[in-house]
């Protein structure tokens, strides 16, 4: 429970020491005084976001403490968690807004991120604005206050577990897919290229080789010419003779020197070396013309492979090289691709098996809340009943559809305010005051089930009045019997109901405005109801009213 806020700097309030029942704490005053000043400050030691506009103008920062006993099971383990210890089953919070927008926060003086205070302040304080009737406005909200009270957390996380695996696999299979078909065209890419290239059988320096033999071609009648005169040259005809016969003669005609002059032996030597060198050049142009009697077949298969090596290294080059280095890197990624993995129709078998055991958890989380459903409509119709809405009935809509990570259900809260008319969703029919005690029953019924010892109602009576307004503090009575409640009201049947009546006072001190939080004893009281009541100008009779209504409330 909360026990102590210390409130300094905080927009209008200069310095404050609230002391809190363990019952019903009730905040009066008039209108701007600074209640919800007050409720900005709790928010703020909750961890809430908090702007640097709520520090007091001409000071350097706001300060808020709280001090939290009789800590329950959550907070502790949440502590735990944390590594704060709370040995003493006390817990001290402190909040420093700066004036220049930063702030400090510290639990038992241990400095923390904002974000630790507020997971602690979540098992501390339940706070219920008026913003919070739009929950109710919110269907998809609806699912989330069915399982709070339906206690689904244990289904409900074994649900998503299986549920997140589910999603896993999918994304695997999808992924896989996608991969497979990038893989089937890469294969198929790179199985067009090989077979390209294979088809051409392709022998390394093969391009100059056919374009050395297809120049030759080309030029074959010049150069047989020219061949066929040379071997004229050498060997002569018919009627000619040639330098081969001619260097003969030359030899023989100074063989008979050769042992009278010695300078004439290797003469001879030499013409003779001369004619054989040229009677073998003039064979091997004999066997050079021969070859040169081109096929042309063989002239248009040059041309074709010349023209298909062209266009291969064209396309793979610049060159023959690098078409065979394209055919080499083509079937290595090839092998690669071919090696083994987890195939789709393993992964297809799993999800199916997950499918049916997210499906059957979905079913029986499905089937808690249609349970649940019945005792949660049958407790809040009895607090709306009580709450004089007795002709309000509550329908819990469910709804099966496909699978999330809320389960199979879409819930949604129906009402029909009057005997005879077909249920509605509640944002569609219920008036303001009709939700806040809708919400106050929600509430009411879902404390139970939770182990938040502080509830706070901000203004939980707006909309309200009379009779209604009486039977909402009655039923804020009954709760601080088993959690402590804070109210802040503007109404008298509330504000009697009180175990700890705190009165919000805005007064002028010198030239600044400065509020107050003071608790009221009996008599303070009977004035403050009598001024909630009448106004200003309080009568002995509203002071008699006000002290029986305070009497009578005692009493409950």
């Amino acid at each position: 429970m909360l026990k102590e806020l210390y409130i300094e700097n905080l927009a209008v309030i200069e310095r404050a020491t609230i002391d809190f029942s363990d019952k019903l704490n009730v905040f009066t005053g008039e209108t701007g005084a600074g209640k919800s000043i007050l409720i900005n400050g709790i928010n703020a030691i909750l961890g809430q976001r908090v702007t640097k506009d709520i520090v007091r103008t001409g000071t350097s920062k706001a300060v808020i403490s709280a001090l939290f006993t009789d800590l329950g099971k959550s907070v502790t383990e949440v502590l735990d968690r944390l590594g704060i210890s709370a040995d003493d089953g006390q817990l001290f919070l402190t909040r420093e807004i700066n004036s220049d927008g930063g702030s400090v926060a510290r639990v038992n003086s241990r400095p923390v991120n904002v974000s630790v205070m507020r997971e602690i302040g979540e098992t501390l304080v339940n706070i219920h604005g008026q913003h919070d009737n739009q929950i109710l406005m919110a269907p998809e909200r609806h699912i989330d206050i069915l399982d709070g009270y339906a206690e689904s957390a244990e289904l409900l996380e074994d649900y998503r577990s299986s549920f997140r695996e589910l999603q896993q696999i999918a994304k695997k299979i999808n992924k896989l897919r996608t991969e497979q078909d990038k893989k089937e065209f890469r294969i198929s890419e790179l199985t067009d290229i090989a077979e390209e290239i294979r088809a051409l059988n392709i022998q390394p320096g093969e391009d100059k080789e056919i374009e050395a033999e297809l120049n030759v071609s080309k030029n074959a009648v010049a150069i047989s010419e020219a061949l066929y005169a040379a071997k004229m040259f050498l060997s002569g005809d018919d009627e000619t003779d040639g330098s081969v016969e001619i260097t003969q003669r030359a030899a023989q005609s100074v063989e008979s020197y050769t042992d009278i002059m010695q300078e004439v032996s290797p003469l001879y030597e030499r013409l003779n070396s001369a004619a054989i060198e040229m009677e073998d050049i003039s064979e091997e142009l004999g066997e050079l013309l021969d070859k040169l009697d081109i096929d042309p077949k063989r002239f248009d298969y040059l041309n074709q492979r010349s023209d298909d090596l062209r266009r291969i290294m064209k396309k793979y080059g610049p060159e023959l090289d690098d078409v065979l280095e394209t055919l080499e890197k083509a079937e290595s990624e090839l092998e690669e691709l071919s090696g083994t993995e987890q195939s789709l129709e393993e992964l297809d078998k799993e999800k199916d098996r997950l499918l049916a055991e997210v499906s059957k958890k979905a079913k029986t989380l499905s089937d808690h809340r249609k349970e649940a459903g019945k005792r949660f409509v049958a407790e809040v119709t009895e607090e709306l009943e009580f709450l004089n809405m007795p002709k309000v009935k509550l329908v819990v809509e469910q709804k099966t559809g496909k699978l999330t990570v809320n389960g199979m259900d879409n819930i949604e809260f129906l009402i029909s305010a009057n005997v005879g008319e077909e249920p509605k969703p509640i944002a569609k029919i219920a008036s303001g005051g009709e939700l806040s005690r809708i919400m106050l029953a929600l509430k009411n019924v879902i404390a139970e089930k939770d182990s938040i010892g502080t509830l706070i109602f901000d203004e939980i009576d707006t909309g309200v009045s009379g009779r209604a307004a009486q039977k909402i503090g009655i039923k804020l009575k009954q709760i601080s019997k088993f959690r402590q409640v804070l109210c802040v009201t503007h109404l008298a049947q509330m504000a009697v109901m009180a175990d700890n009546h705190l009165l919000i006072e805005k007064n002028i001190v010198g030239d600044r405005t400065v509020t107050t939080v003071r608790r009221l004893d009996f008599e303070e009281r009977k004035l403050e109801i009598a001024r909630i009541m009448g106004g200003e100008n309080i009568t002995e009779l509203m002071l008699e009213n006000a002290e029986q209504y305070l009497s009578e409330a005692q009493n409950m």
